[in-house]
């Protein structure tokens, strides 16, 4: 039988793709419409990272309004109809990345995403910005009945990539990211530029990185059976 091959698991907003403007964007849409003032990327970053639904609730919050769950419901689909016409407006990878993914495909890698977005709007971005093909599986938050910080998101990602579990690694910026990981019993590496309420550096991963530069090496150290011995956690 043919032993499955190591696997990096990456999330995508605020960790593959600066995807802030064209999500606070359609956030804004969503708030003028209701007659609500826009919030600016850089105050609205920390709102990023657990899916749409998360953003608009966070969003209103912070405007001070209550939403009910079927008003809620009706203006998530607005918001993914106006985001699916404007999701590369502004949103493009962070540097380093298809370096990054040359490199771990060369070790042997194969490569997979696990985000909160909704899986059409993140296998549509990958395409977009010329990466979906590098990967083995492209799971959305409405993939299956779970999703992150629910640990099976990630295992159940793997699985479909056919990676194996034991030589795994997921790539994240957020808490959501970090919490499923752990509680899958995966080493993480986590990316101190993307979007989380809580700094990443708290937030306690297995390695922290603040460059794609630096992800492979710390990949490989954390990777069991990759010819590199395991450093202490930074």
């Amino acid at each position: 039988m043919t032993a499955l091959p190591p696997i990096a698991v990456f999330d995508l907003d605020g960790t593959l793709a600066e995807t802030a403007g064209d999500l606070i964007g359609t956030l804004n849409v969503i708030l003028e419409q209701e007659g609500l003032g826009g919030m600016g990327v850089g105050e609205a970053r920390d709102l990023l990272g657990a899916g749409a639904r998360a953003l608009i609730q966070r969003g209103f919050t912070v405007s001070g309004v209550t939403l009910a769950p079927e008003r809620l419901e009706r203006l998530f689909e607005a918001f993914l109809a106006h985001y699916a016409a404007h999701l590369t407006d502004r949103s493009h990878l962070f540097p380093g990345v298809t370096e990054a993914l040359d490199r771990l495909e060369a070790e042997g890698f194969r490569l997979a995403v696990c985000t909160n977005k909704m899986e059409a709007h993140a296998v549509a971005l990958l395409e977009a910005l010329g990466i979906a093909p590098r990967f083995a599986a492209i799971v959305g938050k409405e993939t299956f009945p779970f999703s992150k910080p629910d640990p099976r998101h990630i295992t159940a990602t793997i699985e479909r990539a056919q990676g194996d579990p034991a030589r795994a690694v997921m790539v994240g910026d957020s808490s959501a990211d970090v919490h499923a990981a752990k509680a899958a019993g995966i080493p993480v590496v986590g990316v101190d530029f993307g979007y989380t309420a809580v700094p990443m550096r708290d937030l306690h991963p297995d390695r922290l990185i603040s460059h794609f530069d630096a992800l492979v090496e710390a990949v490989l150290d954390l990777v069991p059976g990759t010819g590199r011995t395991a450093k202490p956690a930074a």
